[in-house]
């Protein structure tokens, strides 16, 4: 059985042998920067991934790396049930930029038996980065069938009307989550379009 740092050392060979240069070029352009970036296609990503257990501290360790890849990785790695709530906002806080917040959302945080407390918690903070996760969490959740009560519909929308206004990230965020909300069912439909144009959307 392989150590960690053997592991670690492992998945970095695969993903240098995967390289595009091309791709890694063209998101530095975009001013998608990472220490290292190997430009790795998502398909590739799930391959590797699929050669190595779902590992704690495996996924916590490619975490850590301020690789891109190694990242992505880190989040179809990481088993739910050791994933504190604790562990979710370490992790939000440190997520770079939202490329990697929209990977993290969609391999790990929307299989979190937690994930609509955070989702709501995430939408309602100051920083940009925790609305952000906090949308992109709850456009993932109604993609899945999620219907909120009144309560949590009401909040929901009252969050989004304040976002429409925010940073692009977060704005186009609020937008793709109104727009999964609106395809719950017809009053969703409704109340999503009042918000839309209001904002001039």
């Amino acid at each position: 059985m392989m150590d960690l740092q053997e592991t670690l050392r492992k998945i970095k060979t695969e993903l240098r042998l995967s390289m595009n240069g091309v791709a890694s070029a063209y998101m530095r352009e975009n001013g998608v920067e990472y220490k290292l970036n190997f430009g790795v296609e998502l398909p590739r990503l799930r391959e590797i991934a699929a050669g190595f257990p779902m590992d704690h501290g495996l996924a916590q360790a490619l975490w850590k790396e301020d690789i891109r890849e190694c990242k992505i990785l880190a989040a179809m790695l990481q088993p739910t049930e050791t994933f504190y709530p604790g562990i979710a906002d370490i992790w939000v806080e440190a997520m770079p930029n939202a490329e990697i917040a929209q990977h993290t959302v969609m391999n790990l945080f929307c299989r979190l038996p937690y994930a609509s407390q955070k989702a709501f918690e995430w939408m309602a903070a100051d920083d940009e980065t925790r609305q952000l996760c906090g949308y992109l969490l709850i456009a993932r959740l109604f993609m899945k069938g999620m219907a909120p009560n009144r309560r949590s519909a009401d909040e929901f929308l009252d969050q989004a009307r304040t976002a429409l206004h925010a940073s692009p990230a977060v704005r186009r965020a609020a937008v793709s989550a109104l727009r999964k909300y609106q395809e719950l069912d017809e009053e969703a439909f409704q109340e999503g379009e009042k918000l839309l144009m209001e904002a001039g959307l």
